[in-house]
């Protein structure tokens, strides 16, 4: 029964790996719950370090070196002199309880905190071992780290791997002789000077499942990307997610016939020519993100997914004067998602006045929708906001209570989203994304509006973010930790009567 009560808590404890606040009240409860825990706080304790946290994380690895009679740390310097006269055993053992390594955060740690420069190779000992066994590396390409003892041991068992496509030959040799059971690989290509051996780490996997090609600067390396395309054909049945920035440079998508999600980012000087794309057949397709991606190649892209896809997000980066789409692009794009994509449950796509009547036709052929985000860039352009809103407050599916607005230039006036939220009013409350600039007294009123219509139940839950692409993934992902906390309280309440717990 105790065996099943942990393991019961661990599950449960897993589905909170995200959300730290609700993860950290657990260490007080009891024993148990605290060892449960730290546990999974500590699978992956590298994720969003401010300075402050990057100090406490380095003072509790440290504490793992220090005892009394430890020369080594004593002789290092006076910096360490403090922890050593107050030295204090760690309650746990946190490095073994490590699985992601993330060798990229912890260099970055050391150049920032040159205090702890001296105790890098000792630091660095107690991760990389025998005894270490990971399921994540994230890895530079200029630090070699095959000198370790136990090196190849701990990075043989890695099912996610970072690294840049110039990594070392050592570092390679490696990953490519003692790991097969990779199935997420992130390669980060530069213009030149990039490792060719890792087209044979990519052949070595057994399962390869997801591929990601980015690139640190632009233009990359045509002939190496060619490389790494073509060895992927052997995982052409196996690999069903695929991300690549920049042009491609082979048919290679042709073979992969259980793809389910692709994102292509491109860059404005290929907006108009994205090679092996148009008139590509992706029949289990579910997932399709698309940055910078000419027009053509997206609307055909849509057309041809077999009917699967479920989620859509296009953006546009570039100057919009070249590539954001006119009224009737858009028009193009919205029909080819209605009538391709019945199943359609998240959608954010660009968006002109005079789209209404497309947009609200979309609504009504997308039933199982929930998510819709709408973006508006044009400048100097009249803007009925007004039949947007009283559009989309009667014409959306009742699945719909999730709206993502970008509204970076002529924003609406607040009584057209006055008039929104007014005609929402008796269905389920929405929640709310959004981004419209302004000046202070306008950002104020807007937060007022917006609070007020919360305390009504109209809206949920919102966000305001300012417009960079950083603020709308923290906004996405505190939206999503939101979603995780209520189900996970569910959970809960579950948990203790079925235990019959109580505080």
């Amino acid at each position: 029964m105790s065996k099943l009560y942990r393991d019961i808590l661990y599950l449960i404890f897993e589905e909170l790996q995200y959300d730290k606040v609700t993860l950290v009240s657990c260490l007080m409860v009891n024993k148990i719950w605290c060892e449960i825990a730290v546990s999974i706080l500590w699978k992956n304790p590298w994720e969003d370090l401010t300075h402050e946290g990057e100090i406490l994380l380095l003072n509790v690895i440290v504490s793992h070196l220090l005892s009394p009679d430890n020369t080594r740390i004593n002789n290092t310097n006076s910096f360490f002199s403090f922890f050593t006269n107050s030295y204090k055993k760690p309650l746990f053992n946190y490095v073994r309880f490590c699985k992601h390594l993330n060798l990229e955060t912890i260099e970055d740690i050391f150049y920032t905190h040159a205090q702890y420069k001296d105790l890098r190779n000792d630091i660095l000992s107690l991760f990389i071992n025998e005894n270490a066994e990971y399921t994540h590396l994230y890895m530079r390409e200029y630090y070699d780290y095959h000198h370790f003892p136990g090196a190849e041991q701990c990075f043989s068992k890695i099912k996610f791997l970072r690294c840049d496509a110039t990594v070392n030959d050592n570092n390679l040799a490696i990953l490519t002789k003692m790991c097969k059971s990779i199935k997420e690989l992130e390669f980060f290509i530069y213009k030149r000077d990039n490792n060719y051996g890792i087209s044979r780490l990519i052949e070595n996997q057994e399962s390869l499942n997801s591929i990601s090609f980015l690139n640190r600067y632009s233009p990359n390396d045509g002939l190496f990307r060619k490389t790494l395309e073509n060895s992927l054909i052997k995982h052409a049945n196996t690999i069903h997610h695929f991300y690549i920035c920049g042009q491609l440079e082979t048919q290679v998508l042709e073979s992969f016939v259980n793809l389910k999600t692709l994102k292509l980012k491109g860059e404005w000087h290929d907006f108009y020519k994205w090679n092996y794309v148009e008139n590509l057949s992706l029949p289990s397709l579910q997932i399709l993100h698309a940055i910078n991606i000419n027009n053509e190649s997206l609307i055909s892209l849509i057309k041809n997914s077999g009917g699967n896809l479920i989620e859509i997000s296009i953006t546009y980066s570039v100057p919009y004067s070249i590539s954001y789409p006119d009224i009737d692009i858009i028009r193009e794009i919205i029909q080819a998602i209605y009538q391709s994509c019945p199943n359609l449950t998240y959608l954010e796509l660009p968006y002109k006045n005079g789209n209404v009547l497309n947009l609200e036709e979309l609504l009504i052929m997308c039933q199982n929708l929930k998510v819709l985000g709408i973006c508006y860039h044009t400048e100097y352009e009249f803007m009925d906001w007004d039949s947007l809103f009283s559009m989309l407050a009667t014409s959306s599916p009742i699945s719909l209570r999730k709206f993502i607005f970008i509204f970076p230039v002529n924003r609406p006036e607040l009584e057209s989203l006055k008039l929104f939220f007014d005609n929402w009013e008796g269905r389920h409350s929405m929640s709310l994304i959004i981004n419209i600039e302004g000046d202070y007294n306008q950002n104020e009123q807007l937060n007022d509006l917006l609070g007020k219509y919360k305390e009504k139940g109209v809206i949920k839950e919102f966000i305001r973010y300012t417009y960079n692409d950083d603020d709308l993934i923290e906004s996405k992902a505190k939206e999503f930790i939101k979603d995780l906390k209520d189900k996970t309280a569910k959970i809960f309440d579950k948990f203790k009567k079925m235990f019959n717990y109580s505080n």
